[in-house]
């Protein structure tokens, strides 16, 4: 489905947002990392490189996905987003892990390890 022309839309990771959040995050049948984010946080696209890695690398494991707090206020406010970027764990409809602010790979994937028990 996915093919090198379109690296740029990394197939991995979905589009969350305030119609979809109940069915892609909270009902889903994996544990599911959301990264809240804006395209005008410097420290959210440093980042993104490596929620997109830990997207390939936990494939079948964790759906990740991605949240513009602007976009979707209804949202952020729900889960009280007060700095960017903070990445939300879910598990059975429930945040089970939070990290905010910029990270190496190597925290973040020691993190996704944690929160999946």
């Amino acid at each position: 489905m996915s093919s090198a022309a379109d690296a740029k839309d990394d197939s991995h990771v979905v589009e969350i947002d305030d119609a979809n959040f109940e069915k892609l995050a909270l009902r889903a049948p994996l544990p599911v990392l959301v990264d809240f984010t804006a395209g005008w946080c410097g420290p959210c696209r440093v980042i993104t490189p490596h929620v997109e890695a830990i997207a390939t690398a936990y494939d079948g494991r964790v759906r990740v996905g991605k949240c513009d707090v602007d976009d979707n206020q209804t949202s952020a406010m729900r889960f009280d987003i007060r700095s960017l970027p903070t990445l939300l764990m879910f598990k059975d409809g429930k945040v089970v892990a939070q990290m905010v602010g910029p990270a190496t790979r190597s925290k973040i994937e020691a993190w996704v390890t944690s929160a999946l028990g």
